[in-house]
């Protein structure tokens, strides 16, 4: 049998602090640090604690190259080896660890730059809510808190010498731009009309254009930028009142403009499912639509294998996505949203998705705003406080 070891593995050194109640007692220092050593492993998705003779066995095997099983055990020992096995931070080629190997091949088939599928892996929420981590400070209760916060503009240069510029001149997209805001107050009883769904998705997240650029290579064209032309990121939509549409989760299909059902929900467990999604933020969860943004890591990683920027450039694509969202439902007089505060984890089970292939990178609504009072700050243009 041959082994190797895991393609991206990293160790942290955890301290940990504690009492030291000899010493407060003794009459010094009261505080006692102790390190763990702890593997962190995008495959396997999970931290595991590990102690010197296994940081050892782990530094002779290479990650690449197969080498003996027996030559591995006579230097290590065979019960530190099976367990690293047995844990899948050393991989086997025999068929009990063909689970194992299989989400360590899935990961180097994706051409992660290892850094990037680290703080993917372990950035990523399951199953946060309100009582288990989910905050939402006003802005002075985060002034009681942190104390004033650093300014909002920097100061550089010399104003002396500045070069004042023109006034902005207007423009066509002025009314837009000034009617866009963040929404956190929506009307629960009223329903998107399906000609302003429609467009909002054809318009963000569909193709315009198709280009063939080889045999059996297309590439689209959409209206936001996006990294090296890929248009890696797909929408799957929440609907929750859409006219004519049955509330449920659909995947939106960029070429055929339409939205194709994953699974159909009464209004009740769609409602759920929302405030499931965005970590119980029912100011967001409110919306009548939802759509979730997934990146297609091999998509994008096909042309930026291994690449410092890869990552990123995903996240931006994401942003621009948002950008352009808001605008068109800003031009449809509705307010947006996009947070990134979500419970990654659930979604991709609701979605069936693989997070070593799939990035779910932020959840985007809109709706009807309600006309009763704000229970939540909106930063309109024009209006301060709740307005």
């Amino acid at each position: 049998m041959k082994i190797r070891r895991c393609a991206v593995l990293y160790i942290e050194p955890r301290e940990e602090l504690a009492i030291d109640w000899s010493s407060l007692f003794a009459g010094s220092t009261t505080l006692a640090a102790s390190t763990r050593w702890l593997a962190l492993a995008p495959h396997l998705d999970r931290e595991i604690e590990v102690d010197a003779a296994d940081l050892a066995a782990m530094a002779a095997v290479s990650q690449t190259v197969w080498s003996e099983l027996e030559a591995c055990e006579q230097c290590h020992g065979a019960a530190c080896v099976a367990r690293l096995l047995e844990l899948g931070l050393l991989i086997g080629d025999a068929p009990e660890h063909e689970a194992l190997r299989e989400r360590d091949e899935t990961l180097r088939a994706q051409h992660w730059r290892p850094l990037a599928a680290l703080a993917h892996t372990f950035s990523r929420w399951h199953d946060v809510r309100t009582e288990t981590g989910m905050e939402a400070p006003s802005f002075q209760q985060l002034l009681d808190r942190h104390g004033t916060p650093p300014a909002p503009t920097m100061d550089l240069g010399t104003p002396a010498s500045a070069f004042k510029l023109p006034k902005a001149a207007s423009g066509i997209l002025d009314e837009t731009l000034m009617k866009r805001y963040t929404g956190r107050n929506f009307d629960t009883g009223a329903s998107l009309p399906l000609a302003v769904a429609a467009r909002l998705l054809q318009r963000t997240f569909g193709a315009q254009e198709q280009r063939q650029v080889g045999p059996h290579a297309d590439v689209l064209k959409k209206t936001s930028p996006s990294g090296g032309g890929l248009h890696p990121v797909e929408a799957f939509v929440l609907v929750q009142r859409i006219a004519g549409v049955t509330p449920g989760l659909y995947y939106y299909h960029p070429t055929e403009h339409e939205l194709r059902p994953l699974r159909t929900m009464e209004s009740d467990e769609a409602a759920a499912v929302a405030l499931q999604m965005v970590a119980e933020q029912q100011w967001l969860a409110d919306a009548p639509m939802q759509v979730v943004m997934v990146g297609r890591i091999e998509r994008s990683f096909w042309k930026y294998r291994n690449h410092q920027k890869a990552y990123r450039a995903l996240a931006l694509d994401a942003g621009h996505l948002s950008q352009t969202f808001y605008l068109l439902a800003a031009e449809a007089g509705l307010p947006a949203f996009i947070t990134a505060a979500i419970n990654d984890v659930d979604i991709e089970r609701m979605l069936d998705l693989d997070h070593l292939r799939h990035a779910v990178i932020a959840v985007c609504g809109c709706g009807p705003a309600s006309t009763g009072p704000r229970n939540m700050v909106e930063l309109r243009y024009g209006e301060t406080g709740l307005g």
